[in-house]
């Protein structure tokens, strides 16, 4: 099996959507309680640091499900393929 490069892999890269998925779950449990506990501790600037990581937890998992969703196959556009294809030598 001849493995072709295009050079672009860092673009065209595909992340592991379902490894992202759960450790973005393990964020949401960990950034909520860090939250909820410097709030009661009465410590405001640790709760807004964990609320603002929070924030970016919660927009990072919708945007893995939003990706999971639109599946393996998914095109921004017909004219637009998933990858360059490879020069001919």
């Amino acid at each position: 099996m001849v493995v072709l490069r295009t050079g672009n892999e860092p673009i065209t890269a595909r992340s592991p959507l379902r490894l992202r998925f759960w450790l973005s779950i393990w964020g949401l449990i960990w950034t909520s309680g860090g939250t909820a506990a410097f709030a009661a501790a009465g410590l405001p600037g640790w709760s807004i640091a964990c609320a603002v990581l929070l924030l970016i937890v919660v927009v990072d998992l919708v945007m893995v499900i939003r990706h999971i969703r639109q599946g393996s196959r998914f095109q921004p556009g017909p004219d637009v393929p998933p990858y360059e294809p490879p020069a001919h030598r």
